[in-house]
């Protein structure tokens, strides 16, 4: 009976042994990477799968195994990975959403682990959207400038100045030129404003807004001043005073307005740069659209963006060859080959030169010129931003495009009630 015992314990000594080295190779000195994309663009999942093939093939002894993400669920669902000891080694993310994974200890500082090439590429603003603390929790790559998308027939029927990135509307003047495009049924813009905080903060800093100040002791306070008013306030005006934005429009997201827009009832739509991709697919034979720069204010073309980031899960047994794999995915050609699968730029400088980035067509070209003004998000490093948007600053901004508030109670609610969400972060 011993013996027995002896022989089965031994056999499922060995099962375990086998299990426990099958997910990082080390069974047959294979290392296994779990890369998490979020892509999900036709030509985006495609980019990224062939990159993976492209290294696998050099790298025998270091597998990338691609795992598909879902953009819809992915906090929850790295939260709940994290936790249970199964996170992804390689992951894809936005930075607005890494704080709290980076100041939780769940992502690794890659700080001393980056190659000098991609250090030196990415422009210190870029790197700043990573920055937590002391740390660098990801690699910021991807980005893109909201802008707007314009019915070319409508501008040139109303006999308005097309803006240009060298000589852009100010926000006066761009709700001046919405109302001539207003009339009979039709609006001048539309916003499509279903998730309002991160549009109205990150192009208010045109304006000079900020919203977050951090003071000395390094807690961070949501103050309303006047730069923050500025693009709010031009947005309530179109939809209640002038009815020069539709209002049916608000609740919407980006796709929900295309038709309308093909349709000729909005002359433009406000767009991160991305949905290039979807108008030229579904836009109906000649209709003629055009990519213009968002309204400047007293900062100029200043907006504020998150890139897309990958990170490095702080449990991977393999920082090293993670980023290896990193380095290798954004190469300068392979970034192209990643931007041009989004409609998106990258953040990488010797990328963002290559000429099929900068082509007029399909306003490649604007895009690339608003590279350069292009700054960390104002709450990117921000703890407890997610719980101050979902329950505060949401529906506070819902409340004001709509006309159910005004701008005191607004200025109100983001400063008194945000304040009382954010100080439970600080202590």
């Amino acid at each position: 009976m011993r013996t027995r015992i002896a022989a089965l314990t031994a056999v499922l000594f060995l099962l375990l042994a086998g299990c426990a080295g099958g997910g990082d190779g080390a069974d047959d000195g294979r290392i296994t990477l779990r890369f998490q994309s979020l892509a999900w663009q036709r030509e985006s999942v495609a980019a990224n799968k062939e990159l993976v093939a492209e290294w696998n093939a050099a790298h025998p002894d270091i597998h990338v195994e691609y795992v598909q993400g879902s953009w819809d669920s992915v906090h929850d669902q790295l939260l709940t990975s994290f936790e249970g000891g199964e996170a992804p080694d390689i992951i894809h993310d936005a930075s607005d959403d890494l704080a709290d994974f980076a100041y939780g200890g769940y992502l690794a500082d890659l700080g001393d682990l980056l190659p000098e090439r991609l250090r030196a590429d990415i422009p210190a603003s870029s790197w700043e959207t990573v920055t937590f603390g002391d740390g660098i929790y990801g690699v910021p790559f991807l980005q893109e400038p909201r802008v707007l998308i314009a019915n070319a027939r409508r501008l040139a029927e109303a006999d308005v100045r097309t803006p240009t990135v060298e000589r852009p509307w100010s926000w006066a003047e761009f709700r001046e030129v919405t109302k001539r495009l207003s009339g009979s049924g039709r609006y001048g813009v539309a916003w499509p404003l279903k998730e309002p905080v991160s549009a109205s903060l990150n192009l208010s800093l045109s304006a000079g807004g900020q919203l977050f100040h951090r003071g000395a002791d390094g807690k961070v306070t949501v103050r309303v001043e006047a730069g923050d008013e500025v693009v709010p306030r031009t947005i309530h005006d179109q939809v209640n005073t002038d009815r020069s934005a539709s209002p049916t429009t608000l609740g919407s997201g980006g796709s929900d307005t295309l038709p309308g827009f093909f349709g000729g009832t909005y002359a433009m739509v406000p767009l991160g740069f991305s949905y290039r991709q979807q108008i030229e697919q579904q836009a109906p034979e000649g209709f003629e659209w055009r990519v213009l720069p968002a309204p400047a204010g007293a900062d100029g073309l200043t907006q504020g963006v998150s890139p897309q980031t990958l990170s490095v899960a702080r449990d991977s047994a393999h920082k090293e060859e993670a980023v290896a794999f990193l380095d290798f995915l954004l190469q300068p050609r392979n970034m192209v080959r990643l931007a041009l699968g989004d409609w998106m730029l990258p953040t990488g400088q010797t990328a963002l030169r290559d000429p099929a980035l900068r082509t007029e067509e399909d306003g490649w070209a604007v895009g690339t010129a608003l590279a350069g003004h292009l700054r960390s998000a104002p709450a990117q490093s921000v703890r407890g931003y997610a719980e101050w948007k979902d329950k505060v600053a949401t529906p506070a901004f819902q409340e004001y495009y709509s006309g159910a508030i005004g701008a005191g109670e607004l200025r109100e609610r983001l400063e008194e009630d945000g304040n009382l969400v954010l100080a439970r972060y600080q202590r």
